[in-house]
C-alpha cells in the first residue's frame, strides 16, 4: 500500500519536473499548449472509446455471455479519464495508452493475472483458476509433510502427491483376535 501511495506521489513530482525542463527549453506557452492539447484530444478519444466499450457490453449482454474484457476496458478508461484531466505531461502519456486499445490490451492483460484473478481465487478458495485444497484440513496449522499437500498443488503439478510414500500392511481375521 505504501507503494502505490508513493507512486501516487511520484507522478505529480515527474509532472512538475517535466514541465519545469520543457519550459526551460522551449517556450511556456508552447509547453502550456501541449498540456491542454494533448487532454482535449486524449478526453475526446476517451470519450469515442467509452461509446464503441459501452456498445460492446450491449452486444455482448444481449448474446448471453459475460462482457468481462468489456467491463475492464470500461474501468480503464474511466481511469484514462482521470489521468488525461490532471494537468502535466506525465499523466496525459498515461491517459493516452490507457485510451488507445492496442496499448490499452497489455494494461487489461495485467489486470487480469496480477490484480482480478489473485483476488478472485482468494475469495472462492481457488474455485476461478482451479487451483483447489488438496488433502488434509483446509486452514488448520497441520505438519505440511502429513496429509498431503499444504496448499494448492505444490511441486511438480500432480496435485501435490509428489511426496507420498507406501505403506506395507498385512490383513487380520476376526478370527485371530
Amino acid at each position: 500500500m505504501l507503494r502505490l501511495i508513493g507512486l501516487l506521489l511520484l507522478i505529480p513530482l515527474l509532472d512538475a519536473i517535466l514541465l519545469v525542463v520543457f519550459g526551460w527549453y522551449f517556450n511556456w506557452v508552447l509547453v502550456v499548449l501541449l498540456v491542454v492539447l494533448s487532454a482535449l484530444i486524449g478526453l475526446l478519444l476517451a470519450r469515442a472509446e467509452g461509446r464503441h466499450t459501452l456498445r460492446k457490453i450491449q452486444q455482448r449482454t444481449a448474446k448471453g455471455e459475460a462482457p468481462t474484457n468489456e467491463l475492464i476496458d470500461g474501468a480503464l478508461l474511466l481511469i484514462a479519464g482521470a489521468f488525461l484531466l490532471t494537468p502535466g505531461l506525465v499523466t496525459d502519456a498515461i491517459g493516452l495508452l490507457l485510451v488507445i486499445p492496442v496499448t490499452r490490451y497489455p494494461f487489461r492483460v495485467l489486470l487480469k493475472k496480477y490484480v482480478l484473478v489473485p483476488y478472485a481465487d482468494k475469495k472462492t478458495g481457488g474455485f476461478v483458476t482451479g487451483n483447489v485444497y488438496i488433502g488434509g484440513f483446509p486452514g488448520g496449522d497441520s505438519d505440511p509433510n502429513v496429509g498431503g499437500s499444504g496448499g494448492s498443488g505444490s511441486g511438480s503439478g500432480d496435485g501435490g502427491f509428489d511426496d507420498a510414500q507406501d505403506v506395507e500392511f498385512e490383513e487380520v481375521d476376526d478370527t485371530d483376535r
